[in-house]
């Protein structure tokens, strides 16, 4: 168990992990639509979602060729939620952070879903 703590708070422990974290509470999100926002490269996005998936920090879902992740349910993992509150509470007056969930709404981000299939439906619908 307290390797997985470590894990956990590892994870959490880097600036553009929280800043995902952070635009994940927002929604679904395609990892083309972090790559624009962060403005990283695909393949560092990527190794950094990887890090917060294995933590159980978030989850995954892949649609065709595209992956949409999500924060993981709030009663997965050690303390998901509970870390999601601290995180997010310190997260707010960060001007950082605010510019990504300005960046998040731009159209051209927005947009970007046009090339990911639409998110499926509570009933699993798309």
């Amino acid at each position: 168990m307290l390797k997985e703590v470590e894990r956990t708070l590892k994870a959490a422990a880097d600036a553009t992990r929280l800043r995902i974290l952070r635009m994940l509470e927002d929604g679904d999100l395609c990892v083309c639509q972090v790559v624009e926002v962060l403005g990283l490269s695909q393949s560092t996005v990527s190794r950094h979602l990887l890090v917060l998936k294995d933590a159980g920090l978030i989850e995954d879902e892949k649609r065709g060729k595209w992956v949409f992740y999500r924060l993981a349910p709030r009663e997965a993992g050690i303390f998901p939620g509970a870390l999601a509150d601290l995180l997010s509470g310190a997260l707010r007056r960060e001007p950082r952070v605010a510019e990504d969930l300005r960046k998040i709404r731009l159209p051209r981000v927005t947009k970007l879903v046009a090339c990911c299939p639409a998110p499926r439906d509570a009933g699993g619908e798309k």
